[in-house]
């Protein structure tokens, strides 16, 4: 991700791989494809003194070295930053591995899932009273490739400065720590250590309001689209906070027989009997279509949305199709493929997807004649010895 953010702005990414890098997808267009697009593949087989030799070579061409190996590997390829300047005085490493090139934990291997869980969003992602559900996605790779790619511009304009590269140790495990800020406190309050108070102990997490007293609010099931499987459902989110609100939303109901009753009378009642309420308005929004419910109630002045899917998302949201989001990227093999696009958009440096995804090892050649000058039969030489593919 933090690489694909720069070629997505120009960077020119030389994405050095092995011979048996695991794909998702498409290399096209697929997951691999669409977090590789831009950039050049070249494979190379690191554990023969030759490889080792090219990687080395194109360190000396480079502005930045980016890895997200745990701390050992570059190390004993002699990669590590002390090795990188003695090559290229002024380079820029970024390292980026799970728990950074110091402490206790520093060769261990990690993957997203694993750091969320350390981090605790395991735990925070569950209904009250449930057990932890988790993510569904690996949510620290893409933080840490956000970060990743700041670093890199933090670290050019430092060597704009001073002329000097330096290395960045990048903890992914640290990067998702940190984004939960004071919710780590508040978590230790509820648990009863000896923390800083910085607010009310840590509830139960649920889809109800956070900032203020409201109810009915959560996300609630709506008629399902035709068909089986989860893509199927259909949801929305209502959120009603005050008496004004709660007036406009039986209206928009028709001020059916439920909304009278006492325990709904008040909004401290309402959210002490939310359960009972909630099963009143899932009752009515399962009988309607989730985009009937969002336009009925928005009219009435109502907070509502329909839940997004993919679909919802790449061929039905009206913002995201009027801004030119959806990347279309022609192959060379003729076909077309679709992707995100680029989020930030710079008035005189516009960033785009300029290519797909390479096929593995797709600009071995062009790159070793281009970077490096090198000659067609040493090229040949090279992959005959299994050097590079």
């Amino acid at each position: 991700m933090a690489t694909r953010i720069l070629a997505d702005h120009g960077a020119e990414v030389i994405k050095i791989e092995r011979r048996d890098a695991l794909d998702f997808g498409s290399r096209r267009g697929g997951l691999t494809g669409n977090l590789n697009r831009g950039k050049q593949s070249i494979v190379l087989n690191m554990n023969d003194r030759r490889g080792l030799d090219i990687a080395k070579a194109l360190v000396a061409t480079a502005d930045v070295v980016i890895d997200n190996f745990s701390a050992r590997v570059m190390r004993n390829w002699g990669l590590d930053y002390e090795s990188l300047r003695r090559i290229k005085p002024d380079i820029i490493a970024v390292s980026m591995s799970g728990f950074g090139h110091t402490g206790p934990w520093r060769d261990h291997v990690s993957y997203g899932p694993t750091l969320q869980a350390l981090a605790g969003y395991t735990l925070l992602m569950r209904h009250p009273g449930r057990e932890p559900a988790g993510w569904g996605f690996s949510y620290a790779d893409m933080a840490g490739g956000y970060s990743g790619a700041l670093a890199v511009l933090l670290a050019l304009w430092h060597r704009r400065q001073t002329g000097e590269g330096q290395h960045v140790d990048l903890s992914q495990f640290e990067n998702v720590v940190t984004l939960l800020g004071p919710r780590l406190l508040e978590i230790l309050n509820r648990a009863g250590f000896d923390a800083p108070s910085v607010g009310p102990p840590c509830a139960g997490l649920d889809n109800g309001s956070q900032e203020m007293p409201g109810a009915p609010h959560g996300v609630y099931r709506c008629a399902d689209l035709p068909g089986e499987g989860p893509a199927r459902d259909r949801w929305c989110a209502i959120a009603v906070l005050g008496e004004r609100e709660w007036a406009r939303f039986r209206a928009a109901l028709g001020n059916p027989v439920w909304c009278a009753d006492a325990r709904f009378a008040t909004l401290p009642e309402r959210v002490a009997n939310r359960s009972a309420l909630d099963a009143h308005v899932q009752a009515w929004t399962r009988a309607q279509r989730a985009e009937e419910v969002m336009t009925l109630l928005q009219r009435a002045g109502i907070a509502a949305g329909v839940v997004a899917n993919a679909e919802d998302l790449c061929r039905r949201d009206p913002h995201l199709q009027a801004r030119g989001y959806w990347a279309q990227v022609p192959t060379p093999e003729g076909a077309t493929v679709e992707g995100d696009g680029v989020p930030v958009q710079l008035s005189a440096t516009p960033g785009a997807v300029r290519t797909p995804g390479p096929l593995l090892g797709e600009q071995t050649d062009a790159v070793l004649q281009r970077v490096l000058g090198m000659r067609a039969a040493a090229i040949t030489a090279l992959r005959a010895a299994k050097v590079i593919v």
